[in-house]
């Protein structure tokens, strides 16, 4: 199966919201609220948050699992709103795999196929190609419960591919899987559809997960869009505190900007000016955000500090130190060769101004 022969299709959600009734007070709230979003034919995009942020409803609403009370969904164009599940050109892989324990891996990944009415030369071809794209060509006679949890995974990667939908849709596929099966997997999942070239939309609440397999990252929090961009935009551009707390560690350190200097803002830090590449052009209160890997520490610097904890990761040295009354965490990349500081010693931080990034308060 050397490629999808459909053309992949986009979605476009146009203002959905889902509203269930709360059991305990028996009001109505919104699970998910006014969601507007357009999804390129052939992305990969990941919609990601904490437990409860309306991620998953809105995947299921997407699939028809689930139906807007209000917005409209389509696909390729086409409102969906009012088709059935399998009535849209999309295919779900479950967290749970959902595998048939009686049928072996080729009757499993033919079994859409045969719901179709397909005939069995091309089902044959079919499930064939597609086994050998997931790597499972070799098992075609064994039953699921003689696989592991990675194989089981590909297995129903395959037979959501092998009916050539749209669009894939992912509902957590990788939470069921040890730490090092998880990032394998995601890798072959990215590889498969950038393979067929079809569009993909994938829940996680793994930050990592999503920055490592998304073209876009949809970050939402209570219902609604927190921010939407690229893993690059939303990690370095943050549009909020909880934004870029949610994707990977952050400082934030309280600051005043008094002025501008070409490209670069002005900020006043516990009485030491910095430079921080900005548009900002007003004066006041803000807070400067700081990647624990984008700051460096020397006997000399931008920011006097106290080294409060220093810890060697193999791969880094890990530092907490303290800057005024800020805690601030530096990730000291291939610390071999170079000063190690220790606990109680006195430092200074630096960083350089696009590494860094404003926020209002």
């Amino acid at each position: 199966m050397a490629a999808n022969k459909k053309e992949p299709k986009g979605v476009r959600l146009d203002h959905i919201s889902k509203i269930y009734k709360d059991p305990k007070t028996g009001k109505d709230f919104y699970a998910v609220h006014d969601v507007a979003l357009d999804i390129e034919p052939g992305s990969f995009v990941t919609l990601l948050g904490p437990s409860g942020c309306g991620k998953t409803t809105t995947l299921r609403m997407i699939a028809g699992f689930e139906s807007p009370d209000e917005g409209e969904i389509y696909l390729g164009g086409e409102p969906i709103n009012e088709l059935t599940p399998n009535k849209r050109d999309t295919a779900m892989v479950f967290q749970s795999y959902a595998l048939f324990p009686h049928y072996n891996v080729f009757d499993n990944v033919a079994y859409g196929l045969r719901l179709r009415k397909v005939p069995k030369d091309e089902i044959q071809e079919r499930v064939t190609n597609i086994l050998k794209l997931v790597e499972l060509s070799d098992m075609e006679q064994r039953m699921t419960n003689q696989l592991s949890g990675g194989q089981q995974q590909r297995v129903a990667l395959a037979r959501a591919l092998v009916v050539e939908p749209g669009v894939l849709l992912f509902d957590e596929p990788l939470s069921n899987l040890d730490a090092k099966l998880r990032v394998q997997m995601r890798t072959e999942i990215r590889r498969i559809q950038q393979a067929l070239g079809i569009t993909a939309i994938y829940v996680t609440h793994d930050q990592s997960e999503a920055m490592a397999i998304s073209d876009n990252i949809i970050l939402m929090k209570g219902g609604v869009i927190a921010q939407m961009g690229s893993p690059t935009e939303i990690y370095y551009h943050p549009n909020s505190e909880f934004v870029a707390d949610f994707i990977g560690e952050c400082n934030f350190l309280p600051c005043t900007v008094t002025g501008r200097e070409g490209n670069d803002v002005i900020a006043d830090v516990y009485g030491h000016p910095v430079k921080v590449l900005s548009e900002r052009d007003t004066i006041g209160s803000a807070e400067i955000v700081l990647r624990p890997e984008a700051i460096e520490i020397a006997d000399q610097g931008q920011l006097p500090c106290k080294v409060e904890l220093s810890c060697f990761m193999g791969s880094y040295q890990n530092y907490h130190v303290r800057v005024g009354d800020t805690l601030v965490k530096i990730a000291d990349n291939c610390p071999i060769g170079r000063k190690t500081y220790q606990v109680g010693d006195e430092a200074y931080i630096s960083f350089r101004s696009e590494c860094a990034h404003l926020l209002a308060t």
